[in-house]
């Protein structure tokens, strides 16, 4: 069993900003690949989805949490299901890399992403990852500016061509 984790922060209020650039990833995978729709368990702090990529069971997972909090919902999804450190992948956001860039790596420090430095400081530091551009205007406060929200011209911009290449990653590493 394989579990993708994208860390976010789930509210409306947060929808189209830039920590949240991989729910637009979220909804290409999963028209994509032909997963059902999510289901919430609120004890569990989470969302998730199931199906098959490569056959092989993959659960979606949505935390339920602020991002910085996201371990605890991976920590109940990791022990309900016994989930190998080798089976999971985490897809983030990174303000410092270039315009919609993505990249994968089985080992990384968290730079200034909390969400990873809760998944670190509570789990593991080396697991599979994929992070996906935001870009930082200097100008801004780093939290001011990763929660505003793409304005449509930023979405028309979206190079939709970086999903594709993001689900070719996910089904060569599962």
């Amino acid at each position: 069993m394989k579990l993708i984790i994208w860390l976010w922060n789930p509210w409306k209020k947060y929808e189209k900003t830039r920590h949240n650039v991989w729910f637009l990833f979220l909804d290409y995978l999963a028209e994509e690949e032909n997963f059902s729709d999510f289901k919430s368990e609120s004890k569990f702090k989470w969302e998730i989805s199931e199906w098959r990529i490569n056959l092989e069971k993959t659960i979606l997972l949505k935390p339920q949490t602020f991002m910085n909090l996201s371990w605890e919902s991976i920590r109940k999804i990791v022990d309900f299901y016994k989930i190998e450190e080798e089976d999971i992948i985490v897809l983030y956001d990174d303000k410092d890399m270039e315009f919609w860039k993505i990249r994968f790596r089985e080992t990384w420090s968290a730079g200034g992403h909390n969400g990873i430095k809760s998944i670190i400081s509570h789990f593991w530091k080396d697991f599979k990852r994929i992070k996906i551009w935001i870009w930082y205007d200097t100008k801004y406060d780093v939290s001011d500016w990763v929660l505003w929200k793409f304005d449509e011209a930023d979405i028309a911009d979206l190079n939709w061509e970086i999903f594709e290449k993001s689900l070719n990653i996910l089904k060569e590493k599962i």
